[in-house]
């Protein structure tokens, strides 16, 4: 559940991270492109050895970052009523009447009992933290304190589509130009001339100059209210602070996320091996453009030998484990090298290998080798020898508005407007003593700590199975004018596909952001409800079949449903986060209510289904590790004439394959319906 996530809107509409809509969005998983970007070197056609000041930003909005952030709404905490019936309508589809009885007992119960307290003492404390929300500080915390490796178990990867340059694919010019346009992304955030991130109701009347003029002049205590009047929402930016020089840090029983103020290099791997370099100078300025291509051909062109003891197995291993053997690399004498790794602005790891397919894709990016990844960085920047990139990032400091609005503002400038190409020269500069090397002192113990945790991490990863499908012909465009919810009918087709698998229906979670509150993290929703269990019983039936008039009744229905569902998550009105909140106070006082300890509350919170979506013109394929043993991970994409999803799972307890088949058969057949045949 703790996987990538979409934006959600407080309006249907708003199903997507961006409104900058782009014809990239709909090109195929692995379609050759066949574009051809030409471009200048720079705007002025000369090829400069040392950007100039304006070029050192990625832009310098009128409105400061920070604008909206004083005045944004807090995150409200629902009525105890209605998140206790709401509670009741997700058990329904996945309880027997006896089963729904006894829990509806427990809850009624609990809503007129120990529920009020716990309730009442969380409004309290929520009132007394206004610079924050509710679910802030336990949700943070919760990731923190788990002591589950973060690889598979967190970190998810998104991979972008390439250049359509395909000259500019070549990983030494691709790595240049993604590293300064983050450092410019990094210098425009913390100079506060980022331009904050807004969804725009109506982008025509908002998304101009006019908008912005106005906004500059608003106090900061009241922006937010200027916005709302065109229809615009700001959203919460507080997470976008730790994109950079930050990482998570190993501590036994809870750990920390740490972030470096000064940080002038970068992290690089390579065969496992850790390099260093300085891309700011002592100014803070961007390091000209051709020595930032000289070391990072110097490193390519080092043909070093895979490193015999690679620490970055130790950011897979089990938390307090990872802590342990931290202290004792620190006392071993490691400390300038540990440093170096976590105060970096951010890793960037070199593979050996090209993605083959997208499941060859989706195991080298969301999990690779383990030798080449440090996993503990906020994010690490994945690179093959063929240019293809992805990134795979950290969960506990953020979601995935702060790494979506990053990876969308890479791209679009490194592919429209590079600062290098292929008539580029390195700078002729003595790269031996400008690029470190790390090395590490490693006694018997770390040498065999590493071993273990190498034997854990291929176990682990040796289990996972990937596949993934695609749709065609059936996408935003028409499932729109049919009047259909794009999010809606994908969930419906994973509710059918697990209906066709097994028979029944479960724990199925579907991440919502709801960053348009301060502090906001995610709420979910709960695609598993009365109407897809009636949806899904009428497809499968072989004897009384309904009408295809009934059955698409029933797909509008489904629709519907969530699209309120999504409403109500958007608007922090869900119920998962609250009784999360009412939980962790009841532990406090060492006693948890009998709604924690049904077996229906388990059963619902036990996720077989998590799924999640990225709609981004910068995004190819994106994926994560399922979030329990016989469950699947889901990511999945809805682009204007096809969809599909890339799924993982554990054998022998799923069949992926099967998985996406059956997805596959029930778009069919719903698409089938919605054009006003019958599938049979």
């Amino acid at each position: 559940m703790m996987n990538m996530l979409k934006i959600r809107s407080i309006y249907p509409r708003c199903g997507r991270f961006t409104n900058r809509e782009s014809n990239l969005s709909n090109r195929r998983y692995f379609e050759p492109v066949t574009t051809v970007v030409r471009h200048k070197i720079s705007p002025s056609g000369r090829d400069y050895a040392t950007l100039r000041a304006d070029d050192q930003y990625l832009h310098r909005s009128i409105v400061p970052t920070d604008h909206f952030q004083r005045s944004l709404p807090r995150l409200p905490i629902p009525k105890l009523e209605d998140t206790c019936q709401r509670y009741l309508n997700a058990q329904q589809a996945l309880l027997s009447d006896n089963e729904f009885k006894k829990t509806r007992g427990l809850v009624d119960k609990f809503r007129n009992g120990t529920g009020l307290d716990l309730h009442n003492e969380l409004v309290t404390k929520d009132k007394q933290n206004k610079h924050t929300s509710y679910i802030s500080e336990p949700w943070s915390d919760m990731y923190l304190s788990s002591r589950l490796p973060i690889v598979l178990n967190f970190n998810p990867f998104i991979s972008f589509f390439a250049d359509p340059c395909k000259a500019n694919m070549d990983p030494a010019i691709r790595t240049t130009n993604v590293l300064i346009t983050s450092l410019k992304f990094q210098r425009s955030l913390n100079e506060n001339v980022l331009a904050p991130e807004i969804f725009h109701l109506n982008p025509a009347k908002s998304d101009t100059d006019q908008f912005k003029k106005v906004m500059r002049f608003i106090p900061k205590g009241l922006s937010w209210y200027g916005a709302y009047l065109y229809k615009a929402f700001p959203l919460d930016m507080s997470q976008f602070k730790n994109l950079f020089s930050s990482t998570r840090v190993p501590r036994l029983g809870k750990d920390e996320i740490v972030s470096y103020k000064d940080s002038r290099h970068v992290v690089v791997m390579k065969r496992g091996n850790f390099y260093v370099f300085d891309i700011l100078d002592k100014d803070g300025n961007i390091a000209p453009p051709s020595e930032i291509l000289a070391k990072v051909q110097h490193i390519l062109n080092d043909n070093c030998a895979p490193a015999k003891h690679p620490l970055g197995y130790l950011s897979a291993e089990e938390r307090n484990t990872w802590a342990s053997v931290r202290e004792k690399l620190l006392n071993a004498g490691n400390e300038e090298a540990l440093q170096l790794i976590d105060s970096g602005l951010f890793c960037f790891c070199f593979d050996d290998e090209n993605p083959k397919d997208p499941n060859h894709l989706t195991k080298m990016f969301l999990h690779g080798n383990g030798a080449n990844r440090w996993y503990d960085k906020s994010f690490s920047m994945l690179m093959s020898p063929e240019g293809t990139m992805a990134l795979n990032f950290e969960h506990a400091w953020g979601d995935g508005v702060a790494v979506l609005r990053y990876i969308n503002e890479v791209f679009k400038e490194t592919t429209t407007k590079p600062v290098i190409n292929s008539d580029t020269k390195p700078a002729s500069i003595d790269c031996s003593s400008l690029v470190k090397k790390l090395e590490f002192k490693l006694d018997d113990g770390l040498k065999q700590a590493i071993s273990n945790a190498k034997i854990k991490f291929h176990e682990a990863v040796g289990h996972l199975d990937v596949a993934h499908v695609v749709y065609e012909n059936c996408g935003r465009n028409f499932l729109k004018s049919e009047r259909i919810s794009p999010d809606a009918f994908m969930q419906l087709s994973f509710q059918m596909a697990y209906y066709k698998q097994f028979g029944n229906f479960v724990g199925s979670y579907e991440s919502c952001s709801t960053s348009a509150f301060k502090h906001g993290r995610t709420e979910t929703i709960r695609p598993c409800t009365m109407e897809t269990s009636d949806a899904c019983k009428m497809f499968h039936k072989t004897q009384n079949r309904p009408s295809v008039s009934e059955m698409r009744e029933a797909i509008e229905n489904c629709s519907k449903k969530h699209s309120d569902l999504t409403k109500e998550a958007a608007m922090g009105q869900g119920f998962d986060r609250h009784l999360f909140g009412l939980r962790k106070i009841a532990e406090t006082h060492g006693k948890l209510p009998n709604i924690f300890n049904d077996p229906a509350y388990a059963y619902m919170n036990h996720c077989i289904i998590s799924s999640s979506t990225l709609s981004s013109p910068a995004v190819q394929l994106g994926g994560f590790a399922p979030v329990v043993p016989n469950g699947y991970g889901v990511g999945y994409a809805i682009q204007d004439e096809r969809l599909g999803c890339n799924s993982t799972g554990y054998p022998p307890d799923t069949s992926v394959s099967e998985f996406v088949e059956c997805v596959r058969q029930s778009v069919k057949e719903m698409h089938s319906i919605l054009l006003g045949k019958d599938f049979r």
